[in-house]
């Protein structure tokens, strides 16, 4: 029952946050309802390619959290355990970035320049919620092992200089 639980939870916290913030939101006012993908226009195709990409990318980091971690996306059931497996390894945040890359293929697909300040804005957004509040809870958690963690993967992008913890 309680990988059956924790499923559970997963799916609805990935429905209330990213499923938000990248599906309903961008649906329903910026354009993604009306959106009619030419597939000779290679922008449209590397559009959706984006948006399966990121949910690919997505449900890997959310199963990485029930699999690895024992938890869950949202910061009211986090992972129990320090999550440095999968896309973890490369970079700390996989998972907002998969969201981001799915906003840029919905960018591309509709052209949409609210759509590219709500992305922009949302960007900003994420990155001041790890700075003010993810990294700092992060620390105190899992105290050395999350501080030699932040010195291992970079926060958005890879550190190819270095070999991946895990």
């Amino acid at each position: 029952m309680s990988r059956l639980w924790l499923a559970v939870r997963s799916l609805f916290w990935a429905a209330a946050f990213p499923g938000m913030f990248a599906g309903y939101l961008p649906w329903r006012y910026f354009g993604v309802r009306e959106a009619r993908p030419d597939l000779g226009n290679p922008a449209a195709l590397v559009g959706l390619a984006l948006v399966a990409v990121g949910v690919a990318l997505l449900s890997t980091c959310i199963f990485e959290f029930a699999r690895s971690g024992l938890g869950t996306l949202s910061v009211i059931d986090p992972p129990r355990k320090l999550v440095v497996r999968g896309l973890y390894r490369y970079v700390r945040n996989p998972m907002y970035l998969s969201v981001v890359t799915i906003v840029l293929g919905e960018l591309l697909l509709t052209g949409s320049p609210a759509l590219l300040a709500y992305g922009a804005i949302g960007f900003g957004a994420i990155n001041l919620f790890v700075l003010g509040y993810e990294e700092p809870n992060l620390r105190r958690r899992f105290g050395p092992a999350y501080e030699a963690y932040l010195r291992e993967v970079g926060r958005w992008l890879p550190r190819l200089s270095r070999k991946p913890p895990g």
